[in-house]
């Protein structure tokens, strides 16, 4: 009986092995999925390390914007091509026929800027008008963008900044291509913004200097 039992109990620890080492392979399709999922990651993360390194500069635009007002007095048509090159080589274009009016920047914080379309802001503000138009890119993406376009255009870093928080914190923003268009009204913007409010962040950027990670992560906690 003591070797029948032995012997019942080897199988049983031979099956218990079988199976772990089973689980422990699983199928090649899903090895291969697991891998492809860590490689994925991995590389992410490298592009994202790379991609502040490759920056050495603030791209370039390749010739001056042109426009005229639409006869609505609120709109301007774009009636040259504006073609910026970011600081990582991707390429963002105003075509002729675009119709741009700031609605893709909170109007409260225009105070900082005196108009969308004023001196050193025009071409950063119609790139990214047309950008949250057209929805073919993030809006992370456009909002960068924004930035560094102005920087490009000669804006000082506070400014720069307090306008990417505005971005971050009440733009509009969408999940999916053409699921939510841009409005002119103040509707678009989502909440209320006060103007002691716009203080209060452009003081936190004069006294902090924060990258536009951190801008990014106290948008996404001041975001209701």
């Amino acid at each position: 009986m003591k070797g029948l039992f032995l012997l019942s109990l080897r199988m049983k620890v031979v099956v218990l092995l079988l199976f772990f080492a089973l689980t422990a392979c699983g199928s090649p399709r899903r090895n291969m999925e697991r891998e492809a999922a860590r490689a994925a990651k991995k590389l992410d993360r490298e592009v994202a390390k790379a991609k502040p390194a490759r920056a050495s500069s603030w791209g370039y635009f390749s010739g001056p914007v042109e426009t005229r007002w639409a006869d609505d007095g609120l709109t301007m048509v774009v009636v040259s091509e504006l073609r910026y090159t970011d600081p990582y080589g991707e390429a963002w274009v105003a075509p002729v026929g675009s119709r741009v009016n700031g609605a893709s920047i909170p109007r409260a914080f225009w105070s900082l800027i005196g108009g969308p379309f004023d001196g050193k802001y025009r071409n950063a503000s119609v790139l990214h008008d047309v950008a949250y138009d057209e929805q073919t890119r993030s809006w992370e993406d456009a909002d960068r963008m924004f930035y560094n376009a102005m920087r490009c255009s000669g804006v000082g870093a506070v400014t720069a900044k307090t306008m990417y928080y505005a971005l971050r914190r009440h733009g509009r923003h969408w999940k999916h291509r053409q699921a939510i268009p841009v409005k002119s009204t103040s509707e678009a913007r989502g909440s209320a913004i006060r103007p002691q409010d716009v203080d209060q962040i452009q003081k936190w950027i004069e006294t902090n200097d924060p990258n536009l990670e951190q801008i990014e992560s106290r948008a996404a906690r001041d975001r209701p």
